[in-house]
């Protein structure tokens, strides 16, 4: 069947029995694709017969589908012309794991993160109702990103303004780590109703049955239904803030989906299908393992381990260092928006429940709380994803630093992250944490300096950010480990012929263009900078007066980050003569592939660093750097 799918017309002309087929073939090659390139696999085996059936019923060449998160659009992918292109899903220069309009005229709106789907549905259909057409609007979001308070501002302005818009919730009681709050339980209760409703029709046929008084018996009791309904089910949520509700549906029953699907087409009203599904839906493993199927480097197919063995992580550092401190410190307690399992803390919250929090996909009240826990004499850390602290800028800004309120912000999968691509590549977080007075900003060399950043932070008493990037340190051995001390740079390696100035994980990296250099005879200093901000000018003044050819290296924008701040220290301090290189990523959206070839393309490598060093000093060629 998945042979005959080369456009979603081809789909429209199969029968029931061939779609569960079709579906069968779909997940083999998820499975198959996935297994070698890694990806979102869990999300997408959960959704295969909801798509085809969503690909039955509308046309979205001319319908329009937002995808929330959208890690649950390969089968959708698949089914719209891009089945031989799915091999190259994540690859550099492959089509990306997330839905992008200039990849299809099939995907209709960029999405990356959690809670946005239902906003820019209903943009949609306005703008549908203004220029007078017909088509169909949808948004398909998971439970998991329901608990986003953007999501419920949406279903608000929805839901009262009665325009028709379709909204579809795969709820497989997951989002990446298992959902909580209170969302969740309203959505246990409503789950309900599946078991009320088939049991409603069973008792129909039965009391039917009774001779001459059957069916006024069944009369008597569908006036009294609602007052029944009323001990299973609580009243609905949606249906009581404007939206017509219908469900819940197997998820993973194509004929009940699409005769749903067809009756949600005919009302000219805001409409909720709750739809039930299984994350992992027919891979035993991960099935049994749904947060660690969610996304996966490559795996073996027969048994569903990883190919290459998962090292040792700075998420895991980070965890296995706040319970140290947190056996010393009572008032430390760590806050999570519904990353328990990635940002390392799923240890924590077994040794200290009481001091753990996991508020869901929420990460502006999650700073908030953290800075209310602060405000009462707590020791909060959050670490949360640095593509996802873009979601909780102003609570940052108005409810943490203008406050001074000592609040840890732990800054995981900084820098590039690769194959996810352009919505989650942390490479903003350094230039809009700089410029919000009273945040200190510290970024480790290696996990030993993380370790000692995170004592630092804990006495502190002042807002502050330690940003680290995904996966586990460099091989490079570094001979020290100073103590931190605020603002205070630590000279790794003298030199006299260029200084080089890095942070982070691109310390290593400056150690080995060092190396390098020195072969060839060329010294290098190299100066591990460890806070962006603040920094001791006088130091780094009087360090870059005495070489005058500077080196920058950092894994974040060229705008606002370490490259700025060191150009920004020139100007300031009249230094004269001074050679300055920044290496950085320019001003644009980076696109998926891997760590490594991205650093190539957008030449910030250690071989394109240390070529341009040697040649610019052997042939004193002023025109390769910018002269301040």
């Amino acid at each position: 069947m998945l042979e005959k799918i080369n456009k979603p017309e081809d789909l429209k002309k199969l029968n029931i029995k061939e779609k569960e087929q079709l579906a069968s073939e779909i997940r083999n090659y998820l499975i198959d694709v996935v297994s070698e390139n890694g990806g979102h696999l869990a999300s997408n085996l959960g959704v295969v017969e909801l798509t085809i059936a969503l690909n039955s019923i509308f046309d979205f060449s001319k319908d329009k589908i937002v995808w929330d998160v959208g890690h649950q659009t390969y089968v959708y992918k698949i089914l719209t012309g891009r089945k031989e292109q799915l091999k190259s899903i994540r690859k550099l220069n492959g089509i990306a794991g997330f839905p992008k309009t200039n990849e299809s005229e099939y995907d209709h709106f960029n999405t990356g993160h959690s809670s946005t789907s239902i906003s820019a549905a209903m943009g949609m259909a306005k703008a549908r109702d203004i220029k007078k057409e017909s088509h169909y609007v949808m948004a398909v979001i998971g439970d998991g990103a329901l608990t986003g308070g953007m999501a419920l501002e949406a279903l608000n302005h929805v839901g009262s303004s009665k325009t028709k818009v379709l909204i579809i919730l795969n709820d497989n009681e997951m989002s990446i780590s298992k959902n909580i709050g209170g969302i969740n339980m309203l959505l246990s209760k409503l789950r309900s109703r599946k078991s009320y409703t088939e049991s409603n029709k069973t008792w129909k046929k039965v009391i039917r049955k009774i001779p001459i008084i059957g069916k006024k018996t069944v009369k008597i009791i569908q006036r009294t239904k609602q007052s029944i309904k009323q001990l299973i089910i609580p009243k609905m949520f949606f249906e009581d803030i404007g939206f017509k509700y219908l469900g819940p549906v197997d998820g993973h029953n194509i004929e009940d989906l699409e005769i749903l699907l067809d009756r949600a087409k005919d009302l000219d009203e805001p409409v909720i299908i709750h739809v039930l599904t299984k994350k992992g839906k027919g891979y035993k493993y991960a099935e049994e393992n749904p947060d660690r199927f969610h996304a996966i480097s490559s795996f073996n197919k027969e048994d569903g381990m990883t190919k290459s063995k998962k090292a040792k992580d700075y998420s895991a550092v980070f965890g296995e260092n706040l319970i140290k401190m947190a056996e010393k410190n009572s008032k430390i307690v760590a806050v999570t928006a519904a990353m328990k399992d990635g940002t390392g803390l799923a240890e924590f919250a077994n040794k200290y429940p009481d001091r753990f929090f996991d508020v869901g996909i929420a990460e502006q009240h999650a700073i908030t709380f953290a800075a209310g826990l602060a405000k009462e004499g707590m020791v909060p850390f959050i670490p949360i994803y640095s593509s996802f602290y873009q979601r909780a800028y102003d609570q940052v800004i108005h409810d943490v630093a203008m406050q001074n309120l000592p609040v840890i912000m732990c800054v995981d999968r900084s820098g590039i992250v690769g194959a996810d691509g352009e919505t989650h590549q942390g490479i903003f977080d350094m230039s809009f944490f700089k410029i919000v007075p009273n945040l200190t900003i510290v970024v480790p060399k290696n996990f030993d300096e993380l370790e000692s950043m995170m004592k630092f932070a804990e006495t502190l008493n002042k807002p502050i950010v330690i940003r680290y990037p995904r996966g586990g340190e460099s091989k490079q051995v570094f001979n020290k480990n100073e103590e931190i001390i605020l603002g205070e740079p630590e000279v790794l390696q003298e030199g006299k012929d260029v200084i080089i100035i890095a942070i982070g994980n691109q310390v290593a990296k400056a150690m080995m263009v060092a190396a390098r250099l020195k072969k060839i005879h060329i010294e290098a200093e190299v100066i591990n900078v460890r806070f962006l901000k603040p920094l001791n000018e006088e130091k780094i003044s009087k360090l870059i007066s005495r070489i005058k050819f500077v080196i920058t290296i950092e894994d974040s924008t060229i705008i606002g980050g370490l490259g700025s701040t060191i150009e920004d220290i020139i100007v300031k301090n009249n230094l004269e003569g001074i050679r300055l290189k920044s290496f950085a990523y320019p001003d644009v959206y980076v696109e998926h592939g891997s760590v490594e070839e991205l650093e190539k393309l957008y030449k910030i490598d250690e071989e394109t660093i240390y070529e341009f060093i040697q040649s610019t000093l052997n042939k004193n060629d002023n025109e390769n750097v910018d002269k301040l």
